[in-house]
């Protein structure tokens, strides 16, 4: 019997012991996964910008990535936030933590441009920058255990022990990283490496925290480096928390019981479930873009197609970004081209603390759906 009270220090190295790829419930399953991501790069490509997208996206992943640790923050602190990065320092613990998130996901996609493997070094890359520390895999008297939640049945009940030792950490992650990488060895589809090692990292729980932020990192990451992915953009993250006992569940269903099948499938149809919805939005952005420039430019004389990009480049937006591209300094100039977008319905001011922040509440209402 599985004992979740000790260390699951026989945690089995990868790859798993059961023909996975032979299983027709997973191969049709990774059919139709495939076929919905594959329409995501070729999607991105009719933004006139793809990086307004993956910023926008990347910071709800890290929204809902860090709600699934219970960390809560609002949009108005985000974008607050991004919108005005000299205050960034006096965001709240919790946005904070998820820009780090976000930061630690773009650092990890330059690394990637540089050396196209998920190495010991990118991962660590990512955790401290996280965490903002600089230390390593968890020492081995760092008492961890996984307990159920205040709002579960049986709160505070341990259901799971990960390894605690050194050695065994270090023989687990190099195996896993070598399960990525080499794929003459282990010659699973990209799609299905993922899923295997999403589970191993997170059975493994090589830090002291941090480990489900840096579990879904990698994830992005490892599509990325297989070319699956241009950009980091599959907002998986809401899938798991709309998901969130399925995923605990199919977890400890391979731990205890070998039972890959529902779990494979689980991950595929949050890559298949996440594509469809991130191929939505590019729609709904794109015909909403074209809305919004058609009725401005009727409106207002200095509006163009420059303007029109970069307030759907974020949902909150500042004037002197405005000012970047109209090449406006003025603040009497500024301020009043910015009541011509407030007075054709084009942006909404709103006043966070001292500071006047431009909402595009169409951009909002498609990403927050």
């Amino acid at each position: 019997m599985f004992d979740r009270t000790k260390p699951y220090n026989d945690l089995p190295l990868l790859p798993p012991k059961i023909d996975i790829e032979s299983n027709v419930n997973i191969l049709k399953k990774l059919v139709s996964s495939s076929r919905a991501l594959a329409t995501v790069n070729g999607n991105l490509n009719r933004l006139p910008n793809p990086l307004m997208l993956v910023n926008t996206l990347s910071l709800q992943e890290a929204k809902t990535s860090t709600e699934i640790e219970n960390i809560f923050t609002t949009e108005d602190e985000l974008y607050k936030a991004i919108s005005d990065t000299k205050r960034n320092e006096h965001s709240n613990p919790a946005t904070k933590e998820v820009l780090k998130y976000r930061e630690a996901l773009w650092a990890g996609y330059r690394t990637l441009q540089d050396n196209r493997v998920i190495n010991k070094q990118l991962i660590l890359q990512i955790f401290n920058q996280i965490k903002e520390t600089t230390s390593g895999y968890r020492p081995p008297q760092a008492n961890i255990v996984i307990k159920r939640g205040q709002s579960e049945l049986r709160p505070g009940e341990i259901v799971y022990t990960p390894p605690r030792n050194e050695q065994v950490i270090e023989l687990l992650m190099n195996n896993l990283i070598d399960f990525l990488n080499d794929d003459l060895k282990y010659s699973f589809d990209p799609l299905l490496k993922m899923c295997i090692a999403h589970y191993q990292f997170e059975a493994i729980h090589p830090f002291q925290d941090g480990n489900g932020r840096t579990g879904r990192i990698l994830n992005l990451l490892y599509l990325v480096s297989k070319g699956l992915l241009s950009q980091p953009i599959l907002y998986i993250s809401k899938y798991i928390i709309l998901n969130k006992d399925d995923y605990y569940f199919k977890l400890s269903a391979v731990t205890q019981r070998n039972s890959w099948e529902g779990w494979i499938i689980y991950m595929l149809d949050a890559v298949e479930k996440t594509s469809m919805i991130t191929n939505e939005k590019i729609n709904d952005i794109l015909s909403q873009m074209e809305e919004t420039n058609n009725y401005a430019k009727g409106k207002i004389k200095w509006y163009n197609k420059e303007i029109n990009e970069v307030i759907f480049s974020q949902p909150y937006i500042k004037p002197r970004v405005i000012g970047q591209i109209i090449k406006k300094t003025s603040r009497t100039t500024l301020t009043k081209y910015m009541n011509e977008l407030v007075e054709n319905r084009i942006l909404r001011p709103k006043k966070i603390g001292s500071e006047v922040y431009y909402l595009n509440d169409d951009l909002l209402r498609i990403i927050e759906e």
